[in-house]
């Protein structure tokens, strides 16, 4: 009797211990392959900007950011990759999470020639469904994702990598904007 009640005390535990399903951890709403999410904000003159109208005309880089000195220093490449692809129907909206004011002299500071918007709230992080700053996510035309691409690199190696998918969207020769930045920063020196 011993030996069946230890033995089904045994399996009870056993059951307990791996008997439950491990926690599932929840998956993005949005991954690479996944239809880009219904989004609008109005950008820096209050026209109200439409990712599903903008992914109609062609592939959008899409750049959760903000202005703090890492995201500040990888400006250069997001707005090489801009120059390099806009040609070939890119269209880049860069999303800044501070006060207009800011920006708008930031903007002006660091002469920024793209599509660029204000979310002081962070509401444009909950509809991507990311919290990390900052998130770009390429999205090809038509709005399925193709690329995220999260975290901060202020050398450009993420702007580098993100070059060579946007070559392949938009069918054009890669443009090494890790590269072109430090020319650029080399001729300001001297």
């Amino acid at each position: 009797m011993k030996r069946i009640f230890s033995a089904v005390l045994c399996f009870s535990m056993t059951f307990v211990v791996y008997g439950e399903e491990p926690a599932k951890k929840p998956t993005p709403k949005f991954d690479i392959g996944s239809q880009a999410p219904a989004f609008k904000i109005k950008d820096a003159s209050g026209k109200e900007v439409v990712l599903a109208d903008l992914t109609a005309k062609g592939p959008v880089l899409v750049r959760l950011t903000c202005g703090c000195s890492g995201c500040d220093q990888e400006l250069a490449y997001f707005q090489a990759i801009h120059e390099a692809y806009k040609g070939s129907g890119l269209i880049s909206l860069a999303i800044f999470k501070e006060s207009d004011a800011k920006v708008a002299d930031y903007a002006k500071a660091k002469k920024i020639n793209m599509l660029y918007a204000v979310d002081t709230k962070g509401d444009s992080w909950k509809v991507f469904d990311t919290k990390t700053m900052p998130t770009n996510f390429l999205i090809e035309k038509g709005g399925k994702i193709v690329s995220i691409a999260a975290g901060c690199d202020p050398s450009g190696l993420i702007a580098k990598k993100l070059s060579e998918k946007v070559a392949k969207t938009v069918n054009a020769e890669n443009v090494d904007v890790k590269k072109k930045v430090e020319e650029q920063k080399k001729k300001i020196v001297k």
